[in-house]
């Protein structure tokens, strides 16, 4: 490279920012690095993961999201621009598989899409309200007659499992098989002594996925996996592995981002007994607006990386070069005061939030309907059943890293103890699958229709 090559680059990246979204201090200075860096640089290079743009503020974020020179593509094979995906630095147990849509540009995006759409859209994820309620009262009744909770382990990490295993298509006994490794792989560093005994859960896991994935292809049961697995894409069928990263994004998906924004909402409502009171008392007019609050506020997925695909130069003059790397960063672009009002404080009531936490454009996250669902009918059911409940800040336990999902691994609480009502959790799963079974829940709500008529 040139001297003048080396000025224009210098030149183009003069907005610095020693951003790492993966360190303890970005976890703890999150506020301050956020605040600083709209003030100073809204859109930023910073020299870490060999190098990458940070995109902070609302207004870059909505653009660049939105942007046709922006690709998301994954090219775990170097066959075509050889462009890293969503993740900076990408995963080791990453680097050989993509991550399903996430990790696709068009055409390839939107055929995987329109199939997995129909078991996603709201009228279908209404239809599972009575298999969510029927786990959640019964991971309550397991320990409502003692008084004491976590809430992590007890409720928010066993809800979204087995409904997530349901609509895949895989019997829900198993959930324990995809729990732990799904969110360890969140939360344990490469460098962990706990690292191999994680990757190995992971491995197990991938073993059990990709077995259902032949048994489903060869004796086809309803569910998610069945829509891709014989699935054709221009006259040919993509390899297992492909279809794998698709269905692990859906577990990861559907598993750990829906357990942080419960625990971290039934934390700050701890936190904040009147709050909690006027939101049981009002809920027909505040859960709703509650829940979009909550996600702007803890965003579960903190953001995303992209590739640029084409040079050309953003609104704010940012000069951007094909196969830069960008981050994408939905948790500071919502807290931007340009966009939110006291951006910094959970309000209840409001309104117009057009929050950044399921993404933007063409890649918004697909599971939204899921995750509104369950947090709501969880949040609702410990209202409902623990109103005074405490939870224990000694014993809460949040991730380090906040770069992938600001999550919690414990949140301990107390209550006052009260009756059971439901069916022990052993029981409960073996009655949801027959639900399953017998109410085609699994199918695209259209064939369900249709079965049920005939």
């Amino acid at each position: 490279m040139s001297l003048d090559s080396v000025a224009d680059d210098d030149a183009r990246k003069r907005n610095r920012y020693p951003f790492d979204r993966h360190s303890t201090e970005y976890r703890e200075k999150f506020l301050q690095t956020t605040q600083e860096m709209h003030e100073k640089c809204p859109v930023a290079w910073s020299d870490t993961y060999g190098g990458h743009w940070v995109a902070a503020s609302s207004e870059a974020v909505f653009e660049l999201a939105r942007c046709p020179y922006v690709s998301n593509d994954h090219d775990v094979r170097n066959e075509r621009r050889g462009y890293k995906g969503i993740s900076i630095p990408t995963a080791d147990r990453a680097s050989g598989v993509r991550g399903g849509i996430l990790e696709m540009d068009e055409p390839e995006h939107k055929f995987f899409r329109s199939i997995l759409n129909p078991y996603l859209a709201p009228a279908a994820v209404k239809r599972w309200v009575p298999f969510i309620d029927k786990v959640i009262h019964a991971c309550i009744d397991e320990k409502i007659e003692t008084g004491h909770i976590d809430f992590v382990d007890e409720l928010a990490n066993v809800v979204p499992a087995v409904l997530t295993l349901a609509m895949l298509g895989i019997p829900v006994e198993k959930w324990t098989i995809y729990n732990e490794p799904v969110h360890a792989a969140v939360y344990t560093p490469p460098d962990s002594p706990d690292a191999p005994r994680v990757a190995e859960l992971h491995r197990q896991l991938g073993i059990d996925l990709i077995t259902n994935l032949f048994e489903i292809r060869e004796n086809p049961r309803p569910g998610l996996i069945n829509a891709v697995a014989n699935a054709s894409i221009d006259g040919g069928a993509p390899d297992d592995m492909e279809l794998l990263g698709i269905l692990s994004l859906v577990i990861g998906g559907g598993f750990d981002t829906t357990t942080a924004l419960t625990a971290h909402s039934l934390e700050w409502l701890s936190e904040n007994p009147d709050e909690r009171e006027r939101l049981s008392a009002h809920r027909d007019e505040l859960l709703d607006g509650a829940t979009e609050e909550f996600l702007r506020y803890f965003t579960p997925a903190a953001g995303d990386g992209r590739t640029i695909a084409e040079d050309f130069e953003a609104t704010d003059g940012t000069d951007f070069r094909e196969g830069d790397r960008l981050w994408l960063s939905w948790a500071m672009a919502n807290r931007d005061t340009e966009l939110f009002e006291d951006p910094n404080q959970v309000h209840l009531d409001r309104t117009g939030n057009r929050h950044f936490s399921f993404g933007l454009g063409i890649h918004r996250c697909i599971g939204s309907n899921v995750a509104r669902t369950v947090f709501k009918r969880m949040l609702v059911a410990v209202l409902d059943r623990m109103p005074d409940y405490q939870c224990d800040p000694q014993g809460a336990v949040h991730y380090d890293s906040i770069g992938v999902i600001q999550g919690m691994r414990h949140l301990p609480a107390t209550f006052t103890p009260g009756p059971r009502t439901h069916s022990s959790l052993a029981d409960t799963l073996v009655e949801v699958q027959k639900m399953v079974d017998d109410e085609n829940l699994a199918e695209p709500l259209a064939l369900s229709r249709a079965q049920q008529k005939g």
